[in-house]
This record gives C-alpha cells, structure tokens and sequence, in this order.
C-alpha cells in the first residue's frame, strides 16, 4: 500500500498490525458478495435490503408525477460538462442526466444497490469487482448502454476528467469485457472501497464524444442514461431538465416514489440576496436557510402569511463537514502552524454567533462533528491512538493529547486570546513594528482574503463578507490589516483551482462513509494537484495514512477509528477557522410541494432534494 512508502519499518509493523487486527473477526462474517453475484454490495456486512425489496424505505411509493420545481443557484455557468476541470459547469448536469452503475442508499452510508448494473460481484480481499449490466438498460436517445460504453467512461474519466477521478483510477491495473453485458476490473493495490467507488463512476455515451477533446468546456446537451434530459439552455442564466417518459428505469422497484417531477428548473442569480427576493416573489420554488435568526425573524412575507410558502426543519445525523476561512499553507504566511492557531484565537466565535446567528446554531468544532465518526474530548485511545503513534514526534501539539478551538467572549474584542495570539506570533517572528506585524526582513503580514460575490453553497455572500468584516477588524489590534479582494464567480474559481489566495471561504460537506474522496481533499498527492479540494494544501504522512487505514480497514470498528484519527490530525492542523452549523436542515419552500415522512441518516442531502419530493396537485374549490 502507498502507505509503506512513507513511514519507517516500525511504523509498517505497526500499521499493519492495527489495520489488519480484526482480519480473523471478520473473516467467519458474512460478507457482502464473496465472489458471488449480489444485487447490492456493502463496504461491512450484508446490505439492508434484499434483491426483491419492493422499494427503498425512505421513499413514498405512491408520490404523484408531474409538477415543476425551481432552484436559485448563484453566479453563471459556461459549460455542461461537469465531469472536467475546465469551465465552469452547472453541477445538476452531473445529477440529472448521468448515471452510474449502482444506486446509493440514504439510510446505509457504506451500501450500493444495482442501477445499470443487475449484479455484482468481488473477492472477500476486494482485490476486484464484476458487473453483469441490465438488458434493458438505455441512453436517453434509445441507444443501449453497453460494456464498451463504460470501460471508455471509466478510462476517460481517469485520465482526462476532473482529477476527482484520478485516485481512484490509478489503483486499477486493468479493465476488461468478459461477456456480452459483463466486464471486470482489477485493482493494482489493497483498498477495500475501489469496488463501490468503480460503482458509482458515472457512465457517459462514447459515442458523443469518442474523437473530441473531451478535457474542453462547452455548452454541447449530454446524453446519458438518467431519468431527466437536458430542456432549454439560456447560457449562464437558466437550464432546466425534463422527466424522460422513455426513461429505461422507470419500473424499477428501487425507483418507485423516485424522479417525480416533470420539470427541474435552475436559475442563477448575481448573488444570494437577488435569489432571496426572487424566492419571497414565488419566482423559486425552495430556500435553505443557513442563519438561525433569519428563520425566526424575516419569513413574515405574504406568501408565508398566506399559507403558499411554508417552512419545514428536517434533522440529520450527517457530519457538520468544515466551513470557515480556510488558510493556505503554500503561502509563506501560513506555514508555520503557530501563526494559524494566532489567527484562529483572533476569531472570537462567540460575538460573531452570537451578532449574525442569536448564538442558537452550534460551532464546528472538528471536521466530523455531529457524527459518530468526530474525535472524542481528550487524548486518543485505543486503535485511534495506535493508528497515530508511528507519527508521534511528527504530530502538532494537541492531536495525541486532545485539542479544542477557543471559547471566544461576548465582546467583539476577546483580549485573553489576543494576548495569546500575540505571544504566538512572536515565536514565529512576527512582532508590532509601528502598528503593523512585520517579521525579521520587514515585511508585513497583510494576507489577502477571497471571497465570491455569489455567496456559497450554505453561505449567503453579505454573511460572509459580514463576517470577515468583524474578523478584519479584530485583527486590528495584532497589527494585521488584510486585503479583502472580491470577485465574480468564474474568477473566484479560476483563482481557487489555482490556489491562488491566502485566505479564502471554504465548505467541505463530509459524509458519513468517508473513504478515498478523503485523498482528494486533504491527500499529500492532491496538494499539488490544480483543481482539487485540498486549498489549505495539506501535505502530512500521517494524514496519508489514516485515509490509507480508513479504506482499508477490515470492520467498522477500526474504520472509525481511523477516522477519528484523520478528524484529530485535520482539526489539529489549525487549517481552517470554523464558524456555526446547524443540525437540520432548515428549508422554506412552496405549499404545493411535498417531501416523505419517513427521514433518512442524511436528512436533506443529495438525492433527497428534488429525486424524493413531489408536487401535490391543489384540490378544486
């Protein structure tokens, strides 16, 4: 495993010993698929729900089709291909119109069930995964979907699409027909969860794209094989999908209460407060709402009073995931973990929750939080601390011996922790020289902050800009003055694809099956790698090695606890400044529109909002 490479003999004696502990516990366990096709496949265990399962839980069966459903997105869009680096695409795109080969569950966060595919198949070792494609299975223009189109997908996808797809695909050492319907995969290294992540690779046409730059944006309509086509396109402005009537999939038990409107509508918006009004004016069908005090105090508008706009809160247990100003480490600012954690105690949480949210939603306090899987209060123990001990003398302070982010003060100046900020910075060379921090050569700490016009995907844009305001002004006193610089939408991106900032706002929503996505947003190899989602640009072995013990762990047990591991290393590394999230979700959306009774492990998730809500047609008066 790459993980041997990069700690010393001991340490390989060590991991080995912990990853594989539970190997003769799970070896009498059944397994998923033992070299046998399946209809489903699970990371432990067996699957939930078996092959002639009437339909999946969470899902109201008898959900009428037909209707309209409209979102606001932020900023504009230039391409439709959501599955390269270039452009800037509309992500629906992915959702909508491609599929992959297996379905994932909302209640199971670590268990497949066969979509294109009508079976299954791996080795107790995973060392390779089988697929038997469905018969019936069809491209929106008729055409089938065959063996060739999704070897050609995976192999392109690995070697010229967005470098999400790069991990995964360079542990396959081969890909190849055996029959009509069937191919199989073999992995070139241990990693128990290729199998499921070669399960949900999406499957595109080859012949739409076969001798065409498929690395290139553009606005040319994608074929795939989902249940909604591409309708109209006003470039940057709007898109919107329609319910293929022909769609192949349409009687599957699993899909029953599925894909129920017939048109999903998206329009964009300059930013966050233009989407805002459009929504109070019905012109939006569905709002999230991030901030605690605005759900209380501003949803008195006329279409809530009048009973057309209501407002639901549905839990989740899903993991906070990390959202804050992210620090980059490539910066020369930003190395020495000292400065960080100055820069972290110069953000008083506690005053700044307490003026933009009332101090009702609860702080992130680790990139986990609100699932099983967060580290725990106090010092490691058990498997989590032998996972980490090869890495001891390598470990910041803290992560072994336990780290907590500090408590802030009601006023917007917390002086205990500038006191310390300041005592930090010093350490690091950095001192007041004429009211402004310089180190030994002169040179000024002033690191530019990047914020996107557009807002975010859980923050609206005068949030954000409303907090660094505050922020900007408590680092004042450290003799720090920060260069806001705010940008459209495609220049935000371009600029973060890059990693071309100091500081900048970042959201990292987290599962509750991480596995080798982890690589792709803190991995050593994906720190150098343009595109990814590792902007604080972390390069750690032992981060490298937790992932490396996560997705090769052999029960859930020590899955968790390497996970945990990972949260310590991560929230220890003092890279990002964390704000507030909340623990449902929080979404006002028209009257006409319904969602099921029956809530799932993620709450309002991907996959829930729009795939399981349906529009109730309004009674005849």
């Amino acid at each position: 495993m790459r993980i041997f490479k990069i700690v010393n003999d001991s340490a390989i004696t060590t991991m080995l010993r912990v990853i594989f502990l539970g190997a003769a516990t799970v070896a009498g366990m059944p397994l998923t698929s033992a070299a046998e096709p399946s209809h489903a496949l699970a990371m432990f265990g067996k699957p939930a729900l078996p092959a002639d399962a009437a339909q999946l839980p969470y899902t109201n069966p008898d959900a009428p089709k037909g209707g309209m459903i409209r979102f606001a997105e932020p900023g504009s869009f230039d391409s439709l291909k959501p599955w390269v680096l270039k452009g800037n695409p509309v992500w629906a795109v992915g959702v909508h119109i491609a599929e992959p080969l297996m379905l994932r569950s909302l209640d199971e966060p670590f268990t497949l069930y066969c979509l294109l595919c009508e079976s299954v198949e791996t080795d107790a070792d995973r060392n390779w995964v089988a697929f038997t494609l469905r018969p019936e299975a069809r491209f929106s223009d008729g055409t089938p979907v065959t063996v060739e189109d999704v070897i050609w997908s995976f192999e392109t996808l690995g070697t010229q699409g967005h470098p999400r797809y790069a991990g995964a695909w360079g542990k396959v050492a081969s890909i190849t027909r055996t029959g009509e319907r069937a191919l199989r995969i073999e992995f070139s290294e241990p990693d128990r969860e290729l199998p499921l992540l070669m399960g949900l690779r999406p499957v595109l046409k080859k012949a739409q794209w076969e001798g065409k730059d498929f690395r290139a944006s553009g606005l040319e309509v994608p074929i795939g094989s989902g249940a909604y086509v591409v309708d109209r396109v006003d470039p940057g402005r709007s898109i919107s999908f329609r319910r293929n009537p022909d769609y192949w999939g349409r009687d599957l038990p699993l899909l029953r209460g599925v894909y129920n409107f017939d048109v999903i509508r998206y329009d964009y918006f300059a930013d966050t407060n233009a989407m805002f009004q459009a929504f109070k004016a019905g012109e939006v069908d569905i709002w999230r709402e991030t901030s605690a005090v605005k759900w209380a105090t501003e949803y008195d508008f006329p279409a809530i009073t009048a009973g057309r706009v209501v407002k639901s809160e549905i839990p989740h247990r899903r993991p906070s995931g990390i959202m804050g100003l992210v620090m980059n480490t490539r910066s020369p600012l930003f190395r020495d973990w000292r400065v960080r954690e100055a820069m972290i105690l110069a953000f008083n949480h506690q005053f700044i929750n307490a003026t933009l949210t009332g101090g009702t939603d609860p702080r992130i306090t680790s990139y986990f939080a609100n699932s099983e899987l967060a580290m725990r209060p106090g010092p490691a123990t058990g498997i989590e601390a032998e996972l980490l001990a090869p890495f001891a003398d390598q470990l910041l302070p803290g992560t072994l011996d336990g780290y907590a982010l500090p408590e802030g003060a009601a006023k917007m100046l917390d002086r205990d922790s500038l006191r310390r900020a300041v005592a930090l910075l010093e350490e690091a060379g950095w001192t007041v020289q004429e009211g402004v921090l310089r180190n030994a050569d002169g040179a000024a700490f002033a690191p530019e902050i990047l914020l996107n016009q557009s807002g975010s995907a859980m923050r609206a844009g005068s949030e954000m800009q409303q907090i660094v305001d505050i922020y900007v002004q408590a680092l004042r006193p450290l003799g720090v003055v920060p260069r806001v610089t705010v940008l459209d939408s495609a220049q935000y991106v371009q600029r973060t694809n890059r990693f071309a900032f100091d500081m900048t706002w970042y959201e990292r929503g987290l599962s509750l099956s991480p596995g080798n996505e982890q690589a792709l947003y803190w991995g050593s190899a994906s720190a150098g790698q343009e595109g990814s989602r590792n902007w604080m640009g972390v390069r750690e072995p032992a981060v490298d090695a937790m992932i490396a013990a996560a997705v090769n762990a052999p029960d859930d047990q020590t899955h968790v606890a390497a996970v945990r591991a990972l949260d310590r290393l991560l929230t220890a590394g003092r890279y990002v400044i964390p704000v507030s999230y909340s623990p449902l979700s929080r979404i006002a959306h028209s009257a006409r529109l319904h969602y099921p009774d029956t809530p799932t492990a993620y709450g309002d998730w991907p996959g829930f909002l729009p795939d399981l809500w349906w529009e109730e047609a309004p009674r005849p008066d």
